[in-house]
């Protein structure tokens, strides 16, 4: 997934060192069009699109960044997706679901849709694109039985990318806000000395939070 970046620029590369988890480098990227800020009464959605050949962003990965946009003190009002897509069906189903900011117009022009959005307190849409994906790896382990020992030798690796971009759409602005995006890359081991141990660089699960602590900051906080 390529990044499109207009101004207002900031991006922040982090190392973590090889623990038990592996090895794990982030890049985390924003971009914003206008000031943004959570009022009394508004909420959130988050919501997945697709990002190729009609494939979506895991729903696992949606709901850790909803869960960690809701926690905190500084906690968001966040509408769940399936919640969401209920309540709004079918105006939000993957064939009909508006493709930009310049489609909300005609999307509120529907006076049932606009008055969900009012009762709903819906300011911000974001669409989270993107995937964790298995790059490449080697290495090999072999094991042995015998009538009074045996065990495992040798070391397996293989690296793993999670890329994922946020969009946010601005409902009362009528204007995409901005674009907030991660990626995480990661390098996992397991070395086997009798017994093999996974060393798992959880590439997933530093996205989610990267992502979600520069959407938190986005929104709240107005910070480029």
């Amino acid at each position: 997934m390529k990044h499109r970046v207009s101004f207002g620029t900031s991006s922040a590369t982090i190392a973590a060192a090889m623990l038990v988890t592996g090895c794990m480098t982030a890049h985390v990227e924003q971009s914003r069009h206008t000031l943004t800020g959570v009022g009394e009464g508004d909420s959130v959605v988050i919501l997945a699109r697709s990002y190729h050949n009609g494939n979506y962003t895991e729903g696992g990965f949606i709901d850790c960044v909803g869960k960690h946009l809701a926690g905190g003190s500084s906690g968001l009002v966040v509408i769940p997706d399936d919640e969401f897509r209920d309540s709004f069906y079918p105006w939000f189903e993957p064939r009909v679901a508006p493709k930009s900011p310049e489609d909300i117009p005609k999307l509120l022009s529907d006076a049932a849709v606009a008055k969900r959005f009012a009762d709903t307190g819906v300011r911000y849409i974001i669409w989270v694109q993107g995937s964790t994906e298995a790059l490449e790896g080697g290495g090999s382990i072999s094991c042995t039985v015998g009538p009074g020992a045996g065990g495992c030798f040798g070391m397996m690796w293989w690296e793993k990318d999670s890329d994922y971009e946020a969009s946010v759409w601005d409902m009362r602005q009528l204007a995409s806000a901005g674009m907030v995006s991660t990626d995480v890359n990661g390098m996992s081991f397991m070395p086997a000395v009798v017994i093999p141990v996974p060393l798992i660089a959880p590439t997933q699960n530093a996205a989610c939070k990267r992502l979600s602590d520069q959407l938190k900051l986005f929104l709240v906080e107005g910070i480029s």
